[in-house]
């Protein structure tokens, strides 16, 4: 009996070690066997008995096994397993946190080949190495150009945005080189290279009498200027062409060349302005009384060496200018105005030299009964010449108050961007020789039926000294047009260049 019961005792080892086999396996484990039964056999204290209650039947997952940090377990009595007698026997390892791990052999057998165990989702990071000294200076300077880039950035923004406020104020007007005449050969000199018209920026400059603001046309220029820029040394030299020059309008129609912009506006202007004197000028600027008024006025006004002579005239415009018409024309037919004195104007009440303002230097400009013309024209570009000078010297806060005073007073072709680069060299600019056109050995005045009017004697030879005025081209020689309009000058006023 007693061989018997050890008999048994060893199957049951035996059974228990191929429960843990199979464990470490992932085999299934198999169904303990009963003496005298065989495998499949339900064991008889197991059998259901009449009357008694049908036992739970087992959830499908208690064979299964679970996989936790790659290796296999059986299910925990959490998990819904049942519990039987072998696994009361089985002896568990209790780890340093407390857990129960199963002491089979091999449970964690590849436990060195697990991934690290993630801390809130997250793969811990390494630890960063300090930065030698040099690579922190690099990170340094790295910051420093970024922030760099960062104000340049926001400065371009602020001058684009300051270009757009100011310019969208006037009067924008696109012209063309097909539009202006500009002489063929002329053209063919600047495309080979052979024009010394190439180093430099000319700019025409109108200044036109419009009470109601008209800039374009249906009123004659008081002022016609050409403004040359040489590019490389940045001399701006001037000539004024007298408004009373006897000039072809660039349609083979000739008269005062004021009257060219009174009949096309700038375009024909400048189109005068290239046909007769072989020009290449495609940009314009247009200005009424009023914005020089205003300009004048923002720069702080200007010193004026004002003649005894010219007192009472400057007053006049003054008043013409201010006022109101009081229904009474002059010796000359023109309109009479009253004003109020201190109120709408202050007189000039001395010579000498004296700053004016805004309203006395324009009236300065305006006046043509002293002197001719010629003197008049001269009084024009002192006033620019000043104004050009007093706005070299101004801080950005005084040049912003003139861009607001000119900008909507004015009518130009050229685009913000140009406006933008001329401003930025503003100071480095520098104001050269100034002439008038006829020059004062070639001209002459007389009269084309009743007007008065001022003749180039001859056109020619004008033009070949005007280009030698402006860019040094002593070796200048007219095109055929030119000549042609010289001819036809001469034919009309009677006056012809004899050779002296």
């Amino acid at each position: 009996m007693q061989d018997y019961n050890d008999n048994q005792e060893d199957k049951r080892q035996g059974a228990n070690k191929s429960v843990r086999r199979a464990e470490n396996s992932g085999q299934k484990r198999p169904a303990t066997s009963q003496p005298g039964k065989s495998a499949g056999q339900r064991p008889a204290g197991n059998r259901q008995r009449s009357g008694e209650p049908q036992a739970v039947k087992k959830r499908p997952q208690e064979e299964q096994k679970v996989r936790t940090n790659g290796s296999m377990r059986r299910p925990s009595q959490d998990m819904g397993a049942e519990y039987t007698e072998d696994d009361e026997r089985k002896p568990v390892k209790k780890s340093s946190k407390g857990n129960k791990k199963s002491s089979s052999a091999g449970a964690y057998k590849n436990s060195a080949k697990r991934p690290p165990k993630k801390v809130g989702g997250k793969k811990k990071r390494k630890p960063k190495r300090p930065l030698t000294p040099e690579e922190a200076k690099k990170k340094k300077r790295k910051k420093i150009i970024l922030f760099i880039i960062e104000i340049l950035i926001l400065l371009i923004l602020g001058i684009v945005l300051w270009v757009f406020t100011k310019t969208s104020k006037m009067v924008y007007v696109k012209i063309t080189e097909e539009e202006v005449s500009i002489d063929p050969v002329i053209q063919e000199q600047k495309e080979d290279g052979t024009s010394k018209l190439l180093g430099y920026r000319n700019i025409a400059l109108f200044g036109v009498d419009s009470r109601s603001g008209e800039l374009e046309k249906s009123t004659r220029t008081d002022t016609i200027m050409i403004a040359s820029i040489n590019l490389d040394t940045k001399e701006v030299k001037l000539v004024s062409v007298y408004r009373d020059t006897w000039l072809n309008l660039s349609n083979d129609t000739y008269s005062k060349a004021n009257a060219a912009y009174a009949k096309g506006g700038p375009k024909q202007a400048i189109s005068m302005l290239n046909m007769n004197l072989d020009m290449d000028i495609t940009d314009y600027v247009t200005i009424g009384f009023d914005g020089l008024i205003d300009v004048i006025d923002a720069v702080g006004g200007i010193e004026i060496d004002v003649q005894e002579n010219e007192i009472v005239y400057l007053n006049s415009y003054q008043i013409s200018m201010s006022g109101k018409p009081d229904g009474t024309l002059n010796a000359n037919g023109e309109e009479n105005y009253t004003a109020r004195e201190g109120i709408d104007y202050t007189p000039v009440t001395h010579s000498g030299l004296q700053k004016l303002n805004g309203l006395q230097a324009t009236a300065y400009a305006r006046i043509r009964y002293v002197g001719d013309d010629f003197a008049r024209a001269a009084r024009q570009r002192t006033v620019l010449i000043e104004v050009a000078k007093k706005a070299m010297t101004l801080n950005p806060i005084t040049l912003n108050n003139i861009a607001d005073a000119i900008f909507p007073k004015i009518s130009t072709s050229l685009e913000a961007t140009e406006i933008v680069t001329l401003l930025s060299d503003i100071t480095n600019y520098e104001i050269g020789p100034t002439v008038g056109f006829p020059f004062d050995d070639h001209r002459a005045t007389g009269r084309v039926g009743k007007a008065s009017v001022v003749i180039p004697v001859d056109l020619t030879q004008n033009v070949k000294q005007l280009h030698q005025f402006l860019f040094e081209d002593a070796e200048y020689e007219p095109t055929d047009t030119v000549k042609k309009c010289s001819q036809k000058i001469a034919s009309d006023t009677g006056v012809s260049y004899n050779g002296e």
